[in-house]
């Protein structure tokens, strides 16, 4: 799968991140997901450093210091509209499989480059056709929604 980004769904002003198949044919998953984590996601695709680490940040970290490795992300279920992950983990030379948000995941994914999949059955059911870009003006009136809004979110907004 390929993340094509974080986008905010009109009217509820909620936010989704889209995954796009790869391969044929190339259905896009959208996955319903909280402001914070749609900041996240967003902020490590821009590249941009926080003061203080976000969650993600540190638990990247954390693998990084105790050698373990993110291999794969898969969004594995879906079940009553709610949407499940599987971190897929190396450490200590064992493999290990941790249940997850696809959201956490997903940020967790783009700080480590890991590559992103989704099982069949789940594009199944909740992939849809790819819209073709040139279709949507409303498109690009929703991401410049998000972008103002990540304009005007602060990462210590998430600090508990």
């Amino acid at each position: 799968m390929e993340l094509i980004g974080v986008r905010v769904e009109l009217p509820s002003h909620q936010p989704i991140v889209l995954l796009r198949e790869t391969a044929s044919p190339n259905r896009v998953l959208p996955i319903f997901i909280g402001p914070p984590e749609a900041t996240a996601i967003a902020l490590a695709l821009d590249g941009v450093e926080t003061p203080r680490p976000m969650t993600h940040d540190l638990i990247k970290t954390l693998l990084d210091n105790l050698g373990a490795s993110v291999d794969k992300i898969v969004v594995s279920d879906l079940v009553d509209s709610t949407f499940y992950a599987v971190l897929h983990l190396t450490a200590g030379g064992s493999a290990l499989e941790i249940s997850s948000r696809p959201s956490d995941a997903i940020a967790l994914a783009v700080r480590v480059d890991a590559p992103i999949y989704a099982e069949e059955a789940v594009l199944d059911q909740a992939g849809q056709h790819q819209i073709d870009a040139d279709q949507s003006e409303d498109s690009e009136a929703v991401v410049d929604e998000f972008r103002q809004f990540l304009d005007s979110v602060n990462p210590d907004d998430f600090a508990s």
